[in-house]
């Protein structure tokens, strides 16, 4: 069976270092623009705060896979997930392109003038992706249902070229960052959700043994809103960091190594969230084989992250590759040595996760979050009042975080006498 975990597994993991490349694209191309350490602080900034919406449905594809295993839990979720990413999109909406919105980010961020409006501008070019990002999760969630994870890697990579061919094109014709960086994510992202559609018409068949005929639209919300609030604090982690970050001294070249960092560091942080897909899809049978080789994977990975920051290695891809230059790559390094505890921590929450996720328990995962959040925040507070908040700093706020939530996760599950073996359905 392990191997069989492992067929299943690898083309997830590709998947979720294909799409966190294109994030290493994004900054590689920023650091080749005049001024690159203000155009990398200025993209940080909008893409946190259009994570922080995007967020919200990243466990749709978990629930997809629990819930829509019959024609009628098919049609619940996918009108679940309409309605979802419609909403999501009204306050992004809002934030981009009212006064008020910018007069909120301008608070939230200690941001004005050119800053200010450069980072609404993305958030205007980003304003339709949450719908289609909504649908993405949708599709995807069937695919790998069906087990067909191959072809999610394969549908990923497409995705990965097209943002890399765009912000060449970008850069070379001259376009501002804002219209390279946004044109090739909205760009790809529709032509991902197109050939998503495509394959799923031609691949998916649903479970020959149907389970939530009779699924509700309470009992989706119910399913889901622990999950996505648990998302969602992840997205505001970022924003926090940044909101304190971006009021001490020389603060631009803070922001902008801690975006390079976190999102190098999410190369080999992905990867290990793709277990939660193994839990969903063959925790009801096996739960002691999955976690098995969650814990070999993630022994490799700490492994990898390792030797990748404490040597040459890092450098050299930041450098060479992506031409992170001079204090921001200095400073980068150091967050990334700390962040190398992250692998275990979030090995160890995300069985919890899929424990939660197939026992329709995902309360906990949303105490967890809300802890996590708080631990940074006021982790943030304290930092700055005592003048000593700083990227490196920043870095072990997070850390501590995770941990936070992760101890919250297991004692939820275990003072609430959850048993560690999920029941082989449930009925709705």
């Amino acid at each position: 069976m392990q191997g069989h975990y492992w067929h299943f597994y690898w083309p997830l993991a590709l998947t979720g270092v294909s799409l966190l490349l294109a994030r290493q694209f994004q900054n590689g191309i920023l650091a080749r623009y005049p001024d690159a350490t203000r155009e990398l602080a200025i993209f940080a900034l909008a893409s946190s705060v259009f994570f922080l919406f995007d967020a919200a449905q990243v466990f749709l594809r978990q629930m997809v896979n629990v819930l829509a295993r019959s024609r009628g839990g098919y049609t619940v979720v996918h009108r679940f997930t309409i309605l979802l990413s419609c909403l999501l999109t009204v306050p992004f909406v809002l934030i981009g392109f009212t006064a008020s919105g910018r007069h909120l980010l301008a608070l939230a961020y200690d941001i004005k003038g050119d800053t200010l409006n450069e980072v609404a501008r993305y958030i205007q070019y980003l304003a339709p992706l949450i719908i289609v990002n909504g649908l993405r999760q949708f599709y995807t969630g069937l695919l790998i249902q069906a087990k067909r994870t191959r072809l999610v890697t394969i549908l990923n990579l497409q995705f990965l070229a097209g943002v890399v061919l765009i912000l060449l094109l970008g850069y070379r014709q001259h376009w501002s960052p804002v219209t390279t960086l946004a044109t090739a994510q909205v760009v790809s992202s529709f032509l991902h959700l197109i050939l998503s559609y495509a394959t799923v018409a031609r691949w998916y068949v649903l479970p020959s043994e149907p389970r939530h005929e009779r699924l509700t639209y309470r009992h989706t919300l119910y399913y889901f809103w622990p999950a996505s609030l648990t998302s969602i604090m992840f997205a505001l982690s970022r924003p926090i960091l940044y909101s304190f970050v971006n009021r001490v001294p020389d603060a631009e070249p803070q922001i902008a190594a801690l975006r390079v960092a976190f999102d190098f560091a999410m190369i080999f942080h992905i990867p290990l969230n793709q277990f939660r897909d193994l839990f969903v899809t063959f925790g009801y049978s096996d739960l002691r084989g999955v976690r098995r080789f969650t814990f070999k994977v993630m022994a490799v990975i700490v492994i990898i992250m390792l030797l990748t920051a404490c040597t040459p290695l890092g450098g050299l891809f930041l450098g060479r590759i992506l031409n992170i230059q001079g204090e921001v790559l200095s400073m980068a390094r150091q967050i990334i040595l700390v962040l190398c505890a992250l692998p275990l921590i979030v090995t160890v929450r995300n069985y919890f996760h899929g424990i939660a996720l197939l026992q329709h328990r995902t309360g906990s995962m949303a105490a967890g979050g809300i802890l996590r959040i708080s631990t940074i925040y006021f982790g943030s507070l304290l930092l700055y009042s005592l003048g000593v908040l700083n990227g490196v700093s920043a870095a072990a706020l997070l850390v501590a975080g995770f941990a936070m939530e992760t101890i919250i996760v297991i004692f939820s599950m275990r003072w609430g006498k959850v048993s560690m073996n999920p029941s082989s359905d449930q009925k709705h």
